[in-house]
């Protein structure tokens, strides 16, 4: 299974099951072709740069010192979450991006951001299911995973359970896959 970079306090809020979906561009890296969905089951790598309360919604802002503070020592990660795409929508348009906020933890001030990067380029919506692992994965950086690029080789697999009931899962995937098609 390959590993997504995303912010550690997105990790916790996906783990939480605070978000189900995940909002992209690409990084630096990927500024040309934007982001791409390659992987339909990945690990959840969680990343501690860029964070900051001033791009999180209130509701979740609180949580950032916490989770900065639980990051693993210098040289390591641990993975403690996978996920599995349900539905992945490119979309431009603003006013759509902004009726998914109740299912991520990013401000709108930051998702704008996020738009106005790589303008050209649709801004990437995945609605995920999120499965906690049985068994936390240590893994030691490699330092060709530095960078502002998405996705990296972790060639293991992984067990888990649903953060969500179905049931619970079920009406936000509804509720999300109601907004994606509208904006289609």
């Amino acid at each position: 299974m390959q590993a997504l970079k995303e912010w550690a306090v997105v990790c916790r809020a996906l783990e939480e099951g605070r978000q189900v979906v995940l909002l992209r561009k690409g990084g630096i890296l990927e500024y040309r072709q934007g982001f791409e969905v390659k992987h339909e089951k990945f690990l959840l790598f969680p990343t501690f740069e860029h964070q900051s309360k001033e791009h999180l919604q209130a509701d979740f802002a609180g949580r950032l010192d916490q989770i900065l503070k639980d990051q693993p020592t210098h040289g390591s990660n641990r993975i403690t979450s996978y996920a599995k795409v349900v539905e992945v929508k490119e979309i431009s348009d603003r006013s759509a991006i902004k009726s998914l906020e109740t299912y991520h933890v990013w401000n709108e001030s930051y998702v704008n951001a996020r738009m106005d990067y790589n303008a050209k380029k649709p801004m990437s919506v995945m609605l995920l299911r999120i499965f906690k692992l049985v068994q936390p994965i240590v893994v030691d950086s490699k330092p060709e995973w530095a960078g502002c690029k998405s996705w990296i080789p972790l060639e293991m697999d992984a067990a888990g359970t649903p953060v969500l009931e179905d049931s619970q899962f079920n009406k936000l995937t509804s509720e999300v896959k109601g907004v994606l098609s509208i904006a289609a």
